[in-house]
């Protein structure tokens, strides 16, 4: 007796559907390189290109003269040899990374702090402190720095005028921030952290309204205190954001560039002239641009390490969700 096996209906099941042609999967293989394709040239138009010919450009000799006649020549790694043999290169490389390193320390700090105040805050203060940060966050750096170099002013500006009411420091109305190296760089510190803290604290506050609530509790419960408390279960959670928010402040601190350039334009001398400033000066006040190209070509390499580091972390805080 043969056995027949019927689908619900009653008839036999139906036999598997061919496979699509070839060409079919193919277009739709490459569909969405084909969506992706005008996004792509336009990258590629506006980044691949000029980096393309800041990497040309470092390898000659191009200069003002070259702007007007169109004529330069190729010099191969003298722009390069020249650049390493510089001690004003080392030491705008070394106030770069010193300064780097406080301005991240200082902004990241204040941003742990900021959003730990924000957990303890009611509803209508968190969000009008939260505003105030957006706010503060949304202004653009020019205009921000030109108002705090207001401020700062000698004769006029409201800092020295507050600190004269004081009447600690003597009279400090016809204070010059910008002509003292050390005042000049505590300014410039004060007006990054005030632009890089609201960022930071946002992000953070994000991160550390996930702490599960029970783990605080348990450990109130056993008698931790609440630095204990942050320090052992928040920022144990807080590692993976924390860690990425710390490499992105240093790549966008590295590249400070505005901020020092409208307080105090690298002097009093070069004491505050970081990477950004020294090479603006090399390519655009001195018109050395083949040298200048070369510095930003250094400056892009070293910018690239840090990258593959929050890359790097930023894949593995994925694969830990």
């Amino acid at each position: 007796m043969t056995t027949v096996i019927t689908g619900a209906a009653g008839a036999p099941p139906a036999a598997p559907a061919p496979p699509a042609p070839r060409s079919r999967r193919t277009r739709r293989g490459l569909a969405p390189l084909f969506l992706l394709s005008p996004a792509g040239l336009v990258l590629a138009l506006v980044t691949l290109a000029p980096i393309g010919f800041l990497v040309y450009t470092s390898f000659t000799d191009y200069n003002q003269r070259s702007l007007f006649t169109g004529a330069y020549h190729a010099v191969g790694l003298d722009n390069y040899t020249e650049l390493l043999g510089s001690g004003a290169f080392w030491a705008s490389l070394v106030r770069t990374v010193l300064f780097t390193a406080a301005m991240v320390a200082g902004s990241v700090l204040t941003g742990m702090g900021v959003s730990h105040l924000l957990t303890r805050l009611g509803r209508g203060w968190r969000y009008t402190v939260t505003v105030v940060l957006i706010v503060a966050w949304a202004m653009p750096n020019v205009a921000s720095s030109l108002v705090w170099n207001w401020l700062f002013q000698p004769g006029y500006g409201v800092v020295n005028w507050g600190l004269d009411q004081l009447r600690v420091f003597g009279d400090t109305t016809s204070l010059d921030w910008a002509q003292d190296p050390a005042r000049a760089y505590v300014v410039i510190w004060l007006l990054i952290v005030w632009q890089a803290v609201p960022f930071i604290a946002l992000t953070l506050n994000a991160a550390e309204t996930q702490v599960p609530r029970e783990y605080l509790e348990a450990a109130r419960m056993d008698g931790a205190t609440e630095l204990a408390v942050y320090r052992i279960i928040t920022l144990n959670h807080l590692r993976p954001t924390l860690l990425l928010v710390t490499i992105l402040s240093v790549i966008w601190d590295y590249n400070v560039f505005n901020q020092i350039w409208l307080i105090s334009r690298g002097g009093p001398g070069d004491a505050t002239s970081t990477l950004g400033v020294y090479t603006y000066k090399t390519a655009f006040v001195g018109f050395h641009i083949g040298q200048g190209a070369a510095i930003s070509v250094v400056t892009t390499l070293l910018l690239l390490g840090l990258t593959a580091v929050y890359i790097r972390n930023l894949l593995k805080a994925g694969e830990d969700l």
